[in-house]
């Protein structure tokens, strides 16, 4: 159920620095810390003596000190030092692991090495570009990742999970559009003609009813953006001018864990007051708020498939840009039923 050959999120820049970040992806447990010179470095998280977390140890210089017998390990894995031993045998390294910062994240290679290609990184130019601001924050999930997928490409739910914030009645009744765009999945819902929720009327400034737009767009390995906004109705937002609104970028990259574990990076990319701290801190704030309600519903929902193995989730045709995205997922992971 894992894919191997891709870059996933392991952190965000802000979380790893000079203390030991200990992260699991796709089942390998990995540790993550700066050099003097700030740039970041993946190894696996055991020891190459006696297997106890190099998360548990201390940052030298460097190498990352083992919190056991004191074996110091260098940023490429190789045993540097053994106290009381002399020379460190060749035999005695971790695995490294190839990693690229780039959009706020740190993505490691958690696949073959040698197939590592920065240029593969995921594009979320929104994520860095000067024009816009990003922020968000990580929620660990007790969830298969692909019931994130599902959740993410599905905003239906929108209307009966988050009633009190971004949810309308319009967005289960508005016709949605599925397509496939190459290794990508687009679902995109228009809503013409509507009040806005309080969070974008807030924003807009405007009165008057509004066309709001939800575009979400899938990518391998587990990530979905998704281009939402609105615009004063009739502005011509739904012939691709979105210049009279507000508008902003959900982020949503979603790592695996375990099978039924996973690490969420979540946050707003936004071109609208930008330099507004603040807002910054209150729309993420409100963003969380708005993932914990799903967080409830997909904890539930794993903990009932547990109680179900023998049940099959049911496809309806507003699971289509999530049954895509799976297909997508399998094929990628080697799985020949999907081909």
């Amino acid at each position: 159920m894992f894919i191997r050959n891709c870059w996933y999120v392991a952190a965000w820049d802000k979380e790893v620095g000079r203390k030991p970040l200990a992260r699991t992806i796709c089942g390998e447990a990995i540790v993550l810390y700066r050099r003097t010179d700030a740039s970041a470095v993946a190894l696996a998280d055991a020891c190459p003596h006696r297997l106890l977390p190099l998360s548990l140890g201390t940052v030298e210089g460097d190498a990352i000190r083992c919190g056991y017998h004191g074996l110091l390990v260098g940023a490429d894995g190789g045993c540097l030092e053994i106290p009381g031993q002399g020379e460190a045998p060749r035999r005695l390294s971790a695995k490294a692991y190839p990693l690229v910062e780039r959009y706020r994240f740190v993505w490691v290679w958690i696949g073959d090495p040698a197939l590592a290609d920065p240029s593969q990184v995921p594009d979320l130019w929104f994520c860095e570009d000067p024009a816009w601001t990003f922020e968000g924050d990580r929620y660990r999930v007790a969830c298969d990742y692909r019931l994130l997928v599902d959740n993410l490409m599905d905003l239906t739910h929108e209307t009966f999970v988050h009633p009190t914030s971004i949810g309308q009645p319009e967005i289960a009744e508005a016709p949605i559009e599925t397509r496939l765009e190459g290794d990508a999945v687009v679902v995109e819902r228009w809503m013409q003609g509507i009040d806005a929720p309080p969070f974008w009327r807030t924003f807009l400034k405007r009165p008057g009813l509004v066309d709001r737009w939800q575009v979400c767009r899938f990518s391998l390995p587990a990530n979905v953006m998704i281009e939402v906004g609105v615009a004063p109705a009739g502005t011509g937002a739904p012939q691709g001018d979105r210049s009279h609104g507000v508008e902003g970028v959900v982020v949503g990259c979603m790592t695996p864990e375990t099978e039924d574990t996973c690490s969420y990076y979540w946050g707003m990319a936004r071109s609208f007051e930008i330099a507004d701290l603040g807002l910054s801190e209150r729309m993420k704030a409100s963003q969380a708020q708005v993932f914990s309600e799903d967080t409830v519903v997909l904890e539930a929902q794993q903990a009932s498939i547990r109680r179900h193995p023998d049940a099959r989730l049911v496809t309806l045709a507003i699971d289509a840009g999530g049954a895509h995205a799976r297909r997508l997922m399998a094929r990628a992971a080697g799985d020949p039923s999907a081909s």
